[in-house]
């Protein structure tokens, strides 16, 4: 079973810049967990640390309870599974996967039944005798985590393995991935910048910037109830609306943009009236019509038909861009160039943040 990481104020500076600034979390015993965000943002080097290939400038990071200040990576409960991998050409598929175990000292009949196991867990049973060589991209990740395993660790840590593989396999090793984390029960923590990636496997996401933490909650929390404009403006896409908040009540707020006014959830109740706010609604959000509570016409600038549902594009009177997305119904509307449409969206689908640095397109 996976033993608990909490990182308590960790902080990491190379000279002049800080990397990683005051992080405190804690994440749960078998929890799969995922740090996503941009590069830079200082995901990896928080995993280092974990890992203890990296000393932290500030700060502590403790697996089970227990302060791992001074242990070296070999020493710790982890295991740490890179990008490239790092498999072994010249060796079998077992041999790679039991390399750990012959470092400290397993013998040859132990390594192969601890091998031909976890090629049963990770549904390659009869590939022991195979080199790296014959085995797919998928079949290579796959082998890359049983060599983890076989160490017995607490903590498995992964920095963006997926990130040479097409979209399908990334797809289905997604799926992979999270069938054997929870088959076993090791804590897993995560690193991407894809948030498709981080939503389909992950139990909790946190959201990175500039070395700190913007937002950590459930992937649908992060989604629906962005805390601020970075996450709202790097998770998915967003129609953003900006003016002062001119009235709130029962959790709920309204701004005063060029475009009109339009009521929105507010993300936290330390908004005041009068202060320049930021609304956001999601395009799948918005619908064709007035709507319950906002309404706002718009010209088709153009769409993008993909089959099944429709990406129009849309600017608003006041020019603003707008970005919506109908599902292919059978209903859909003129989307010509030119044509008029009103669209609409219900308050509780749209949410208001504190203005505030948003993420880079």
């Amino acid at each position: 079973m996976g033993e608990s990481v909490e990182l308590d104020r960790l902080t990491m500076r190379f000279g002049a810049f800080t990397a990683v600034d005051s992080v405190s979390l804690t994440i749960e015993a078998g929890e799969f967990f995922s740090f996503l965000g941009p590069s830079g943002c200082g995901k990896t080097t928080i995993l280092r640390c974990i890992s203890g290939f990296t000393e932290p400038s500030e700060g502590r990071v403790l697996i089970g309870g227990r302060d791992m200040r001074g242990i070296g990576p070999n020493k710790r409960p982890t295991a740490l599974i890179f990008q490239n991998l790092a498999l072994f050409p010249l060796m079998s598929v077992a041999e790679n996967i039991a390399f750990g175990l012959e470092v400290r000292g397993a013998s040859r009949e132990e390594r192969r039944r601890r091998a031909e196991q976890l090629l049963d867990l990770i549904a390659l049973p009869d590939s022991a005798d195979k080199r790296i060589a014959e085995l797919s991209g998928g079949q290579k990740q796959r082998v890359a985590i049983a060599r983890a395993l076989a160490v017995e660790p607490q903590v498995m840590l992964l920095d963006e393995p997926l990130s040479a593989l097409d979209l399908k396999l990334r797809q289905h090793m997604r799926a992979e991935l999270r069938a054997i984390q929870k088959r076993t029960g090791v804590t897993f923590i995560y690193i991407t910048h894809d948030q498709g990636e981080a939503f389909t496997m992950s139990d909790r996401v946190a959201v990175m910037s500039k070395g700190r933490i913007e937002q950590i909650g459930v992937p649908a929390d992060i989604y629906d109830r962005p805390q601020s404009e970075f996450v709202a403006t790097f998770v998915g896409e967003n129609n953003r609306f900006e003016g002062p908040l001119v009235d709130k009540s029962d959790g709920l707020g309204v701004v005063e943009t060029s475009a009109g006014r339009y009521a929105g959830k507010l993300a936290n109740d330390r908004l005041n009236v009068g202060e320049t706010v930021a609304l956001y609604v999601r395009p799948e959000r918005l619908a064709l019509g007035a709507g319950a509570d906002n309404a706002l016409a718009a010209r088709v600038t153009h769409a993008d038909f993909e089959g099944a549902f429709a990406n129009v594009f849309l600017k608003g009177g006041d020019g603003r861009p707008i970005i919506l997305h109908l599902a292919n119904d059978g209903r859909l509307p003129d989307l010509a160039e030119g044509s008029e449409l009103t669209v609409g969206f219900a308050a509780h689908q749209a949410i208001i943040v504190p203005r505030g640095e948003r993420a880079r397109d």
